[in-house]
């Protein structure tokens, strides 16, 4: 049975400004600015990413869920979040984001 071909995204570079994701053909920059949720881990949990489908990448160690949208086109997904006492972190940051 044939289908839809769907690569594993693969982590390539990681730097105190964000990450840099191969998805495909295409490599993004995740700022840790508009995704805070990463400022904090360790390349292991980084880098455990899983594809449900195509267009849903999820980090099972950080419990981490993002639309593959929101990193073409992180504008269209404003953060909506407050902050929970800790500068920078968003009070629904994975708890290895808040350490």
């Amino acid at each position: 049975m044939l289908g839809t071909d769907i690569s594993v995204p693969e982590l390539t570079h990681v730097s105190r400004h964000g990450m840099w994701l191969l998805l495909d053909n295409e490599e993004f920059l995740l700022p840790f600015e508009q995704f805070p949720w990463f400022r904090q881990a360790t390349i292991e949990q980084l880098s455990l990413i899983e594809r449900p489908t195509s267009e849903h990448l999820y980090w099972p160690l950080l419990d981490v869920d993002l639309a593959v949208q929101s990193i073409r086109n992180p504008s269209d997904f404003p953060l909506v979040s407050k902050d929970a006492g800790q500068p920078g972190t968003p009070p629904d940051a994975p708890t290895a984001a808040r350490r």
